[in-house]
């Protein structure tokens, strides 16, 4: 068990000082649009389903539902709310007495209440308690490394959330910005998972130089493939937003780069990691020798990586491959279209950044490690 020393103690509080930094910051969006209307927590206490229509497994119409404010301003009050129903089973929901909901509530100039409207069920107690079996496993298993993998989730999360996101709207080249965000989160990631040691410089060097020459090879194959950005996932609604100029294309090359991000890390750190244990315990290995051990342990590595990129892209395609198989669409026209083009240009460059990352750590590992200096 490698213990930690006073540089990654500092460079820990260092990391808790940028974190509670970018959880502060303000994104530049945080305009309210509901104006005279705010949320709040509420029981259900009955409901009226008389006005539902039901056409087979979908529901159209209004459930009304008697609720009791349980947070905010109004806590306490009783009155009626509505929940509107439009035909479609991912976005609607049905309420049963004794559930509680999240609901948005409008009020007059006064500020009484003239309408309430459910919004969906209550979940952040119930994601909260998972939160906490999940840290709490994290910590037993990891103990202090477990805690520093919560940590650099959060920072991770935050990145995203405080920086990528609010620069991409505010009309930055969107992949730019990703692999910015990228690099940044992999530098933090490893020093504080790893430590403050030549394990983390190498890996974050062997990193580092595979997401820029991925993000060079994620933008030439997605003009090559001509895969337009709009096979994202509400992309479309951000155009519609008044995002107009936003580069969907550059966007989704950026999607792919912070999907692949993940692996690459894992696989760099797994590679630099082994190596400095055959360092330490055989001190008389060549430096050939060092990088070829390095090579055989992220050979193993890249095959199950990419196995598991692979399942995770098709894992999120899966519905849709069913849709296909159960129309009967002939498999060319599965293979030539934009959205299996999409996922297999997905599953393509992240198999390529593990193939990069794994002589990029070994090189870097075995003159580091090696050098005495």
């Amino acid at each position: 068990m490698i213990k930690p020393n006073k540089k990654d103690l500092v460079f820990t509080f260092i990391f808790l000082v940028l974190s509670i930094t970018l959880l502060i910051i303000p994104t530049g969006f945080e305009r309210n649009i509901y104006y005279n209307a705010v949320g709040a927590k509420a029981l259900v206490l009955s409901t009226n389903d008389s006005t539902v229509i039901q056409t087979g497994l979908f529901r159209q119409g209004e459930q009304r539902c008697r609720v009791r404010i349980l947070s905010g301003e109004h806590r306490g009050y009783e009155g009626d709310a509505i929940n509107l129903l439009s035909g479609s089973l991912k976005d609607d929901k049905m309420f049963s007495p004794g559930e509680t909901a999240w609901t948005l509530v409008e009020r007059d100039g006064n500020g009484s209440v003239i309408f309430i409207n459910m919004i969906d069920h209550y979940r952040l107690a119930k994601e909260a308690f998972l939160a906490f079996l999940l840290i709490a496993a994290l910590i037993a298993f990891s103990r202090l490394r477990g805690l520093r993998t919560i940590l650099s989730f959060i920072f991770a999360f935050l990145l995203i959330w405080k920086i990528l996101i609010p620069l991409t709207l505010k009309g930055y080249n969107p992949l730019l910005t990703s692999s910015s965000v990228l690099i940044v989160m992999t530098i933090f990631t490893l020093l504080l998972i790893s430590g403050v040691n030549k394990r983390a410089l190498s890996a974050i060097l062997g990193s580092v130089s595979a997401i820029i020459i991925t993000v060079v090879i994620s933008r030439f194959a997605t003009e090559y493939l001509g895969i337009h950005g709009s096979v994202l996932e509400q992309s479309e609604s951000l155009l519609y937003s008044g995002f107009m100029d936003l580069d969907l294309t550059s966007l989704f090359s950026g999607v792919v780069i912070l999907s692949a991000g993940g692996a690459i890390m894992d696989l760099s750190i797994d590679v630099s990691a082994a190596m400095w244990e055959v360092n330490e315990h055989a001190k008389n290995i060549s430096r050939k020798e060092l990088f070829r051990s390095g090579m055989e342990v992220g050979r193993a590595g890249v095959g199950t990586q990419c196995t598991t990129l692979l399942l995770a892209y098709m894992g999120s395609f899966l519905t849709v491959m069913m849709v296909y198989m159960a129309q009967s669409t002939p498999t060319l026209n599965i293979l030539t279209g934009k959205s299996m083009g999409a996922e297999i240009l997905q599953s393509v460059i992240g198999a390529f950044s593990l193939i990069l990352v794994t002589p990029l750590t070994c090189a870097f590992a075995s003159l580091i490690f090696k050098n005495e200096n």
